[in-house]
């Protein structure tokens, strides 16, 4: 099929029955990954079982590195790093594929616990960019660490199972919220009005914030922690639920945070399912994307860096040359969603380049905001060979922007990774209602993307 013809097809028309049997068996483990991981920190502890699984050892415990071995290294329990050392010399540079695994969310206040009226809270601070009044009424869950001062940690996973509690943001009722509905979208819901919910029973023979008290003996039970330990918490509010089939159909995942866990699996699946590269190959999943790359996590701290020039030491020797040369002649796919065309809001997308359903991963030339400001705006000749790539492999792909060129904008780890020198394209998956609570997906564009990304790894030069 000719590329130019290809906006008339669907994904859904041309995979065979084996193909759809794949497609089926790939999105059940998805599923099970945005289960098991619903923060950065569940997410890294979900890879590095998967990759042990596959054949993968930590590269900090090992002494010696050699071409065929499967490595990773992680960073504070938040970020990894997956290579698989191919036969050609690492100074040739590497295929790498990058994406995020953090996600817009509530974070709890390190001193979140108080009462009002008889209600117990939990003061937050919303993370990443979120429409506010999406996190009211709906079931929230709490999941993160909390550490002790002697450095004991207790982990922390509250709303996912049946008999589990949940926990909401309460609304005003419609018949007192003449003023409310007055407001400006941004202004409904206030972010210092998005505490949650946490109990409303008091402990008996407490006279004073006898509910919070109530709250803090529960966590303590439970938990054997004290007030104070909530200073060195890093507790995180997400959607309560699974991962579910969407339409009658079942052809779309509905899920929370795909916004870009769609694109952390797909590059981790492609990364443990390719058995042999001669070019090396690698995957970084990183967190902090959502509020711009940086700490000791994000894509702009040199973790990255230092995992490279570790593996390099334990390959028999580290040069501060080799490693510039590596990273400038690696080629790289920056992964992360893309805005899937919504035919009920058309007035902000440019149908001519916009991303559709079931049409393959998408690749943005440039992304950025209106005059392509944050762009990385890859080279022509590197689009050309992944065009060649995926061709090859008759693997389908779409070229889009985000939106109209006045309506905003976007972007992803791309230009950090270019900053070294190397080509990278931004790249990923179309999702529907992106960083709302739930976000959509096609299963069609997840199975497309792992095609793609196995493509990539064995045979970009």
């Amino acid at each position: 099929m000719e590329k130019a013809e290809q906006k008339e097809w669907n994904l859904w028309e041309i995979y065979d029955d084996t193909q759809l049997q794949e497609l089926e068996k790939l999105n059940e483990a998805y599923k099970a990954f945005l289960d098991a991981g619903k923060t950065e920190r569940e997410c890294v502890t979900e890879i590095v079982r998967q990759a042990e699984a596959a054949g993968y050892r930590d590269l900090y415990s090992m002494d010696a590195v050699k071409a065929g071995d499967k490595v990773y290294a992680t960073w504070m329990e938040k970020s990894i790093a997956l290579f698989h050392v191919g036969s050609e010399p690492l100074e040739q540079g590497m295929n790498i594929l990058g994406a995020h695994i953090d996600s817009p969310r509530l974070d709890l206040k390190q001193n979140p616990l108080y009462e009002e009226s008889g209600f117990a809270y939990f003061d937050t601070h919303y993370y990443g960019g979120i429409k506010k009044y999406q996190w009211v009424t709906i079931p929230l869950g709490i999941h993160g660490v909390i550490v002790r001062k002697d450095g004991t940690k207790e982990v922390v996973s509250i709303g996912e199972k049946e008999e589990d509690p949940v926990f909401a943001v309460t609304d005003l009722l419609v018949h007192l919220s003449s003023k409310q509905m007055e407001k400006k979208a941004s202004a409904v819901v206030e972010g210092e009005n998005l505490d949650i919910l946490i109990g409303s029973r008091p402990l008996a023979g407490e006279e004073k914030e006898a509910v919070a008290a109530q709250i803090m003996k529960l966590l303590a039970d439970t938990y054997h922690i004290e007030r104070e330990d909530l200073m060195s918490a890093e507790l995180e509010v997400v959607p309560a639920g699974k991962a579910r089939d969407c339409g009658l159909d079942r052809s779309m995942v509905m899920a929370y945070g795909q916004d870009d866990r769609i694109c952390a699996y797909t590059s981790l699946a492609a990364m443990l399912d390719v058995e042999t590269v001669s070019r090396t190959s690698c995957c970084i999943l990183v967190d902090k994307e959502e509020i711009g790359s940086g700490g000791a996590t994000g894509m702009h701290s040199r973790f990255f860096e230092n995992a490279v020039a570790d593996l390099y030491e334990k390959l028999g020797g580290f040069s501060e040359l080799k490693l510039r040369r590596t990273l400038a002649r690696s080629t790289m796919i920056s992964s992360d969603v893309s805005a899937a065309y919504d035919p009920m809001y058309t007035e902000v997308y440019d149908k001519k380049s916009t991303s559709f359903f079931g049409k393959g991963p998408v690749f943005c030339k440039h992304t950025g905001s209106r005059g392509k400001s944050g762009s990385n705006d890859a080279n022509a000749e590197y689009i050309a060979k992944l065009r060649n790539v995926f061709d090859a492999h008759e693997v389908h792909f779409q070229m889009a922007e985000l939106g109209k060129v006045d309506a905003g904008g976007g972007g992803t780890i791309a230009y950090i990774l270019a900053q070294y020198g190397m080509e990278v394209i931004d790249g990923g998956v179309a999702v529907l209602c992106m960083h709302a609570p739930w976000e959509i997906s096609s299963k069609a564009d997840v199975y497309e993307a792992y095609r793609g990304y196995c493509a990539f790894l064995k045979d970009m030069k």
